[in-house]
């Protein structure tokens, strides 16, 4: 999570003209993923197998993320003073929201919150937790939510913990002791100190990130990626004494944006390679007029310039293990990615020494939540080695769902995210798309349709996903299947509407909402329907 000081990046970036769209290179290796030679009749073709996938799907790949920002935790997931919150002080619709939407994992305290954070100020008696100056967002943190209530919280809400830790200010001695805390358990100084607050089990945390951003100007202990990938390192060696079987992740360049990219994690792995099993990827996609000129279409294909950037950050970590001669492949942790760009500067980014300010508020729209359709499929048509990744965030800040007094709102990229939890199982299709296309700006021909697709080996169920990013046109898509034909269709729902800005409030929650989309038959092997201009689709069959 970044701060107002990397609009002076994103202007260096743009002089460079390193933008955010795919190069010529790197955009037609895409596509060739997606569409095979233009379709001359305008009817887009879609051919599935089941029998040839991507990759087993890590359902880790719909993750999300809470930091101590804005009112994510306090009025968030922690509102003790509310009628809405249980005997913890956790709310009672949010923690069933969750538990319904099936989020699997959820990074947590940070974000640039982490870079600055002492995990022992947050445990332990609660009127004796200091209050304190968060810097990295000018706000007061209370304390009152620490690690044991975290830990209580995805219990409840039936989700797994990644947990950030500090190697901004902290050091890889307090890191481990963070370990030592939550995993082990019993008969040493942190995990007796567990026990004394009253968490007899351990928590037996699998997945650590290893700092946050790093890379940044803007992070709270900034330092270079040499002396970055040492400290990691250390960490990671003084983590895994404490327990072997921890996934750690080295924190990699904030985006393509940073003057240091790819360098960056190239200089990092140099020194951890050995040490880690992940390493993370950032990205926040706008449609403000110097990224994208305002042209939402070209905003709806930003999701191709997600490829790219694992692309590219593959290579990097490739490279390294060429270097290395090592037998082990790194997988990747994109573990913050959203639309992000109104509620971002200014008091948008200031807390004013408040406790839990509204910061970072975004109000997504219908465009935003077709994006965030098209960036889940980008997530799954790389499922073979993006096997986490985090919506960023989760509740109330730049998130798909919104608290008040009262309940709690779901934005509009709620639905796409929702849809993926639900029905995206088993294994990533291998999907070959024919499509007509678009030109846009240094991205070259887009494809006005994106689909992904999944099967379920256990009950086989298959699942397709489809992005219209026509902005005028429905179009006619037909599947061609090229094994076996699916049985009746369980779920069908789009995403679309006339306005690309209309968006949910609390007095006007069903501005955006999925409609019915029919039930599309199967002749002979193939299954034709229509797809609405500016629509994100998605339909379930049976086995």
């Amino acid at each position: 999570m970044f701060s107002a000081d990397r609009r002076i990046f994103l202007h260096q970036t743009a002089k460079a003209g390193v933008a955010w769209g795919v190069s010529s290179l790197f955009g037609s290796a895409f596509r060739s993923a997606q569409t095979s030679p233009p379709n001359t009749d305008d009817i887009v073709r879609v051919y599935l197998d089941s029998r040839r996938v991507v990759a087993p799907l890590d359902r880790n790949l719909f993750g999300s993320f809470l930091e101590h920002l804005g009112r994510a935790i306090y009025e968030g997931v922690y509102d003790p003073g509310s009628k809405l919150s249980e005997a913890n002080g956790f709310r009672k619709d949010v923690i069933s929201e969750i538990r319904q939407m099936g989020v699997p994992i959820v990074r947590y305290p940070g974000g640039n919150f982490v870079s600055g954070y002492n995990w022992l100020d947050g445990v332990g008696p609660k009127e004796s937790r200091p209050r304190v100056l968060d810097k990295a967002w000018n706000a007061i943190n209370t304390n009152q939510f620490g690690t044991n209530e975290f830990m209580a919280w995805c219990k409840a809400v039936g989700t797994e913990p990644l947990m950030g830790l500090n190697l901004g200010t902290g050091t890889p001695e307090e890191a481990a002791a963070l370990v030592e805390y939550c995993n082990l358990d019993q008969g040493t100084k942190w995990s007796d100190l567990r026990r004394k607050h009253g968490v007899a089990e351990p928590y037996k945390v699998k997945r650590w990130c290893l700092g946050n951003e790093m890379d940044g100007p803007w992070q709270i202990g900034h330092m270079t990626a040499t002396e970055y990938g040492m400290k990691a390192q250390d960490a990671a060696r003084q983590m895994r004494y404490v327990d072997p079987a921890l996934q750690l992740i080295a924190c990699g360049s904030s985006g393509p944006f940073m003057p240091t990219y790819l360098e960056w994690d190239r200089e990092v792995l140099e020194q951890c390679y050995d040490y880690v099993d992940g390493l993370s990827l950032h990205r926040y996609f706008t449609n403000a007029p110097a990224d994208t000129g305002g042209d939402s279409s070209k905003f709806l294909a930003m999701n191709l310039s997600m490829e790219q950037q694992i692309a590219e950050t593959l290579a990097v970590c490739d490279l390294v293990r060429g270097h290395k001669r090592s037998p082990k492949q790194l997988w990747l942790s994109f573990d913050e990615w959203n639309v992000w760009y109104r509620a971002r500067n200014g008091d948008h980014a200031n807390g004013h020494h408040q406790e839990a300010p509204h910061l970072l508020e975004e109000v997504y729209n219908l465009e935003d939540a077709l994006l965030v359709g098209g960036l889940l499929n980008s997530l799954l048509r790389n499922a073979n080695r993006v096997k986490l990744a985090c919506l960023a965030q989760l509740i109330n800040v730049i998130a798909p769902i919104s608290t008040n007094a009262t309940g709690l709102l779901q934005q509009t990229i709620y639905y796409p995210y929702n849809w993926a939890l639900q029905y995206a199982r088993g294994s990533v299709l291998m999907a070959l798309v024919e499509s007509p296309t678009y030109e846009v700006v240094r991205m070259g021909q887009v494809p006005y349709v994106d689909v992904a697709a999944t099967t379920n080996p256990q009950d086989g169920k298959v699942g397709i996903f489809v992005l219209n990013r026509d902005l005028s046109k429905p179009h006619v898509v037909e599947i061609n299947w090229q094994d076996k034909a699916p049985g009746q269709v369980l779920v069908s729902a789009v995403l679309t509407g006339t306005d690309l800005k209309a968006f949910n409030t609390f007095e006007s929650p069903r501005k955006v909402v999925p409609q019915d989309f029919g039930k599309p038959s199967t002749v002979a092997g193939r299954t034709r329907f229509e797809v609405p201009a500016r629509s994100y689709t998605v339909i379930q069959w049976s086995a």
